[in-house]
């Protein structure tokens, strides 16, 4: 590797311009050290973030050496495979949004920084901080950060996740704590208004597998996959059906916040929520007198919120949808 591009890739940029994995196989421990096993496959991962880098990358495939020494260990290269489609900033923006809830799995251990600690978890704001600071580096096309920022804090909903903690040594600074594992996100209702950052939303989950999450990325931190890649328990019945009415509640409560809120109101999401969850549970339905005793309400007053619930919602584009069925 010349100076040149050495001196790129770890004085470069704020953010480094590429992020690359642990080597990955089998591993067996030799005092403090961890020691290769002969006649064993190992995969190493490597994302360009630069042009400039994805130039070097390119020529060193064109003039791959058969043999690669780490530590003293020869690893013979046997296979190079592309694992994320080769693409560009621009191209990651214009890409058309295919679903609405995305999965990402965190497939090596993932951490943030946090008032000068390691922060585990992935909470929304910290991830969609982590992808812009990449994006504002190597984009050239750069969003003001603190009102996206803000946009995410107020917007993102987290579907589910199955995550796990972990310590891993990286780098100079000891021991990290970190997650594993997966997350579904998606966006409210009244986020989509801003089609701007909406579109930033679903392309920057897109760059994540590209640029990974969190600290330390080029010690092999915060590797990130699309798709939910965590083995999920299968569901029972009962769990099926008390997930569908949580996301009809949901789905309900944004209705009826989005109303009230043009209407103008001081109990806009404590009315909302209670419409919701009760016309919510009628149509799962729940008796007036089983709602009310676990609300502790009278039944008349769950009866005349499940009537105003459903004339409220025939005003909307779901009532609409109703009718023409």
């Amino acid at each position: 590797m010349s100076r040149g591009i050495s001196a790129y890739l770890h004085d470069g940029e704020s953010e480094k311009a590429f992020t690359i994995s642990a080597l990955e196989g089998q591993l067996l421990p030799s005092g403090k050290q961890l020691k290769l096993v002969a006649n064993q496959i190992y995969q190493w991962h490597i994302n360009a973030l630069s042009q400039r880098v994805a130039l070097f990358l390119k020529q060193w495939l064109t003039n791959l050496p058969k043999v690669i020494d780490l530590r003293g260990a020869s690893l013979q290269i046997k296979q190079v495979s592309i694992a994320h489609a080769p693409t560009t900033y621009s191209q990651l923006l214009r890409s058309p949004i295919e679903k609405s809830v995305v999965d990402l799995s965190f497939v090596s251990p993932t951490s943030f920084r946090r008032k000068g600690h390691h922060f585990p978890l992935p909470v929304p704001e910290n991830l969609f901080h982590s992808y812009l600071r990449r994006w504002n580096d190597f984009s050239q096309q750069p969003v003001e950060q603190e009102t996206f920022l803000n946009w995410i804090d107020e917007s993102v909903i987290i579907h589910q996740h199955r995550l796990e903690s972990t310590k891993v040594a990286a780098g100079k600074q000891g021991s990290v704590t970190g997650f594993t594992g997966a997350i579904s996100l998606g966006l409210g209702r009244a986020a989509l208004a801003n089609t701007e950052f909406t579109q930033l939303f679903y392309t920057l989950l897109k760059f994540a597998p590209y640029c990974g999450t969190g600290h330390k990325t080029t010690f092999g931190l915060g590797q990130t996959r699309s798709g939910w890649l965590v083995e999920q328990k299968a569901a029972t019945a009962e769990q099926l059906i008390t997930d569908m009415l949580a996301q009809r509640i949901e789905e309900l409560t944004e209705i009826f916040t989005e109303q009230r809120k043009r209407k103008g109101g001081e109990r806009t999401d404590r009315i909302a929520s209670t419409w919701a969850t009760v016309l919510a549970r009628r149509e799962h339905g729940d008796s007036l007198a089983a709602i009310a005793l676990d609300l502790g309400m009278k039944p008349e007053t769950v009866k005349t919120y499940v009537k105003l619930a459903r004339k409220a919602l025939k005003g909307t584009n779901e009532g609409a949808v109703e009718k023409r069925q």
